[in-house]
């Protein structure tokens, strides 16, 4: 696979992380350097790890798993989005009830935001490609993506307080809605 072509499925496949990193940021929940290193790796980790699945799953677990994964992103990301709406429009109200750069919150984020990237290492199985260095491009650019969310969301969040919190849950249910969507409806290009 080439590496401008490698590049281009990275950004795409990162574009959910990165929404979801810029309303974790808005929300203020990662406040430190640490916490927000530690968000964009697992970002970019599982965004790898879910194309060399999929890539090593072949047909067998990936058309099995394509029949609820649309479901699965969806909950996760409608329950993030939720909490975050709810909080923002209560202002004694936190987002998170722990910390969503660590645990099973950050576990959570990180498989809802990597699903679609075992459908890419599925069909770059297809295709017979190498996946070593398209899965490191793919991990990396989700990293740093994720980074600048996170980074962007925590300037915004600062700026507009409690009302960027509404937004980025906003945000997270149209990612969810548009991970349903796309996948219901394979036509649709949202």
């Amino acid at each position: 696979m080439e590496f401008i072509t490698a590049c281009l499925i990275a950004i795409g496949l990162a574009m959910d992380a990165f929404a979801v990193s810029l309303g974790v940021g808005t929300a203020g929940c990662a406040p430190s350097r640490r916490a927000k290193l530690r968000m964009a790796f697992h970002f970019g980790w599982f965004q790898a790890m879910m194309t060399v699945i999929g890539w090593l799953a072949g047909a067998t677990i990936a058309t099995f798993i394509d029949g609820f994964d649309h479901w699965i992103a969806l909950g996760l990301l409608a329950y993030v989005g939720i909490n975050m709406i709810r909080a923002g429009l209560n202002p004694e109200m936190e987002s998170y009830p722990c910390d969503p750069t660590r645990g099973r919150t950050l576990v959570m984020l990180s498989v809802a935001t990597s699903l679609d990237a075992m459908a890419v290492g599925l069909s770059m199985a297809m295709i017979k490609s190498e996946i070593v260095m398209p899965a490191i491009i793919i991990g990396v650019i989700t990293l740093g993506l994720s980074g600048f969310g996170l980074a962007a969301g925590s300037k915004l969040g600062e700026k507009f307080g409690k009302k960027m919190e509404v937004v980025g849950g906003i945000i997270l249910l149209f990612i969810g809605l548009r991970i349903l969507i796309t996948h219901l409806f394979p036509g649709v290009i949202l």
